[in-house]
């Protein structure tokens, strides 16, 4: 599968209760994608997450099903010094 980063912008500070993050990782299932890591902005207005799927359109479906932004959604490979890769 190929790897994504999603870069997501909230007016507001994102609040998720334990329901509706079990809803949001349903609807990534169905989708056929998988959240692997998320950073959140100093200013905590944008989340930065790195997703498994493979594409970028069964992302924004995903996105759009859970009623989050999926605002720019890039396709990116994963760079490993030599000492690094396992």
């Amino acid at each position: 599968m190929a790897l994504f980063v999603i870069e997501r912008n909230f007016a507001e500070q994102l609040q998720l209760t334990d329901e509706s993050a079990r809803l949001v990782s349903e609807i990534n299932a169905s989708a056929g994608v998988h959240w692997l890591f998320s950073f959140l902005s100093a200013d905590k207005k944008k989340t930065y997450c790195l997703y498994e799927a493979p594409s970028a359109e069964a992302i924004r479906e995903a996105a759009r099903r859970a009623n989050l932004p999926a605002d720019v959604v890039i396709e990116v490979s994963e760079i490993r010094p030599p000492a690094m890769a396992g």
